[in-house]
């Protein structure tokens, strides 16, 4: 229930055009501003943990511990097509400063927590690009310039990058040859956009003024779609985690036939400003308390994601990197029911296990 406030918060003030796609991740935004509350003492780390946890008292190792659960997929059946996860959580540093030991050792609790240097004082474009090309390495592609012109200024020290990749097949594929052009209604009007078509037993409830489907895929992975029985601006704004809790849970086995566009959705945010709506604001000021990480005083300088998801006839594809950003600090995130997805909806993709949100998507317009 926490994860699933903490997605919806974050979702809220990150996307507040109800008319416009968005994405991003929560499980990459979790992970990296995780690690930096692991860092992080006082005021700093309680608001921290307020936002990830719901409470300041909250064990952000525990968020941890569930995250790498979530970065570990279920084996494959034979004949399936391998799922693919990665996951990279990097800080780099500047030769300049020293990150304490037991935060190296707190780093390489979580997923893949590595320490790399990089010259970011003597030549911020080459930090710049080896950050880039790390994260490009991890998501294949998918997100080559996480860093844009520019993102590493003068005082900066430091960044903790979290980089996520995934991408599973469908446990039940689409009808091939079956994708057609079919009217989709966006903010701007209807118009034809390439549409999958399924027949088969999947899981679906229609409560509390949703439709609920949910597509299993390789790995323990599953995607979940949203409809409203109205206008998403309307409904979307209702949704608590509470409800969100409800419809996820609520689906129940049935013939199901359903008509779903290929979506292709990014998103490219800077989430200082959303966080500091959230009420994480002293990490990102000179008072920041980050002595957990390193003797010297750093602060926040800014916190950026790109988040990519993409879904189509064989299965689903994402990608999400975070990356928070450190400067020195000078002074003191029966018959078939039919479903026919052919109005803007929400896409929740998680891990079925621990029900971790890899990818929150307000889909107004497929592609």
């Amino acid at each position: 229930m926490t994860q699933l406030a903490f997605t919806l918060n974050l979702h809220r003030v990150t996307a507040p055009r109800l008319d416009a796609n968005a994405c991003w991740s929560p499980f990459s935004v979790a992970s990296a501003l995780g690690l930096l509350a692991q860092g992080a003492r006082g005021l700093t780390r309680d608001e921290l943990a307020v936002l990830l946890l719901g409470e300041k008292t909250g064990d952000i190792g525990d968020l941890g511990a569930l995250l790498k659960r979530a970065g570990v997929l279920a084996p494959h059946n034979d004949g399936d097509e391998a799922p693919v996860i990665a996951v990279a959580n990097t800080l780099w540093t500047d030769e300049s400063i020293e990150i304490l030991a037991p935060y190296v050792e707190e780093l390489g609790r979580w997923s893949s927590g590595t320490v790399r240097g990089a010259p970011f004082r003597t030549d911020p474009g080459q930090t710049r690009e080896l950050i880039n090309l790390d994260v490009e390495k991890t998501t294949r592609g998918l997100i080559p310039s996480l860093l844009p012109d520019g993102a590493i200024s003068a005082e900066m020290v430091a960044a903790l990058v979290n980089a996520l990749y995934l991408k599973c097949a469908w446990r039940y594929r689409f009808l091939d040859g079956g994708t057609e052009p079919a009217p989709f209604h966006t903010p701007t009007g209807v118009r034809d956009v390439p549409t999958m078509s399924l027949s088969e037993q999947l899981d679906y409830a229609a409560t509390d003024g949703w439709q609920v489907v949910r597509l299993p895929a390789t790995g323990g992975v599953e995607a979940v779609v949203l409809l409203p029985d109205g206008d998403l601006t309307s409904a979307e704004p209702g949704l608590d985690a509470d409800l969100l809790a409800r419809l996820l849970d609520a689906p129940r086995n049935r013939r199901v036939r359903l008509w779903l566009p290929r979506v292709d959705v990014r998103t490219k945010v800077d989430l200082t400003r959303p966080l500091a709506q959230l009420g994480v604001t002293t990490a990102f000021t000179d008072a920041a308390d980050l002595s957990g990480v390193t003797s010297e005083r750093l602060a926040v300088q800014a916190v950026l994601h790109e988040s990519v998801l993409k879904l189509d006839e064989q299965g689903l594809e994402g990608a999400a990197a975070t990356a928070v950003m450190m400067r020195m600090v000078s002074m003191p995130i029966g018959e078939p029911t039919e479903v026919r997805v052919d109005r803007p909806f929400l896409l929740v993709v998680r891990h079925k296990e621990t029900g971790v949100v890899y990818f929150l998507a307000r889909v107004v317009d497929p592609t």
